[in-house]
């Protein structure tokens, strides 16, 4: 009997970096559901047209993608794991056409943040955001744009046909995007060694910083703070951590005084840490 292909939400077309991601996690083969921002890609999980998604959630140079977190407040799925994936851009066009016809270069403006250097070293083109790098790509070449150009990957200029104008234009040579799994249920992880959490404190001097150092006094590290404001309550936030142990014991301590320190205490997941390989 055929085994069912497992169901991935990505935002963003084929050849994206979100696919990457995808098939870079998944070690079987996937359905692609493709879905063009990242409110579509938690709908096609929350209604079930995904088994799983793949939401970006910071990258090394543009920094975090504030929307995703007030998306995974929303939403309430659960993080099973994460993925660093090494971001190579590259300026893509038609065959034949040179760097002195582009008029204006689309992709998405994370991409297009990534590359702030570059782009700022050209004179008189026009940039434009779009929803997806690879779709920026593959509009050049449907709609033979002869005086636009792309930033995307190398799978989208062999897939799309195009010819790669500058190779690596972006800011940093080490580049990676942090890209969440996420999936409606929440799954035990034996060897998990990271959680992310959200909580948020009362408004007084020293709440947060108290609730900082538990995590400090259990040796836990703090790795990621950000945060997000609480909408229709003025100057309240919520608080997002990622934290890391080598004890499990010590998180667990933690998060029974952490409790006792804070509002709304949410798990949003406890998953294996990723490695950071560049390449």
């Amino acid at each position: 009997m055929k085994k069912k292909k497992i169901k991935v939400a990505i935002q963003g077309i084929s050849t994206s970096f979100h696919e990457v991601a995808a098939l870079t996690w998944f070690h079987e083969p996937v359905e692609i559901i493709e879905c063009m921002t990242f409110h579509a890609l938690c709908e096609a999980l929350d209604k079930g047209k995904a088994d799983y998604a793949v939401m970006a959630i910071e990258n090394s140079i543009a920094g975090s993608i504030l929307p995703n977190y007030f998306l995974l407040q929303q939403y309430h799925f659960n993080i099973t794991g994460e993925i660093y994936l090494p971001i190579h851009l590259h300026l893509l066009a038609l065959r034949g056409v040179k760097l002195r016809d582009v008029a204006c270069i689309e992709s998405h403006p994370m991409a297009i943040r990534q590359c702030s250097e570059f782009l700022h070293a050209l004179n008189g083109i026009e940039i434009r955001e779009s929803d997806d790098t690879a779709f920026s790509a593959r509009k050049v070449k449907e709609l033979k744009l002869k005086n636009t150009a792309a930033i995307a990957n190398e799978f989208a200029a062999k897939k799309f046909g195009l010819q790669i104008l500058e190779r690596r234009i972006e800011t940093h040579k080490k580049n990676f995007t942090r890209f969440l799994i996420l999936n409606r249920r929440s799954v035990q992880t034996a060897d998990a060694n990271k959680a992310s959490l959200s909580f948020e404190v009362a408004n007084e001097v020293g709440s947060l910083a108290d609730a900082l150092m538990t995590f400090k006094t259990n040796s836990i590290n703090l790795t990621k703070i950000q945060s997000i404001p609480i909408i229709g309550k003025p100057n309240e936030y919520s608080i997002h951590v990622d934290v890391e142990w080598k004890r499990r014991k010590n998180y667990d301590e933690a998060m029974k005084q952490v409790l006792r320190q804070v509002k709304n205490l949410n798990v949003l997941g406890e998953y294996k840490k990723a490695k950071i390989e560049y390449n």
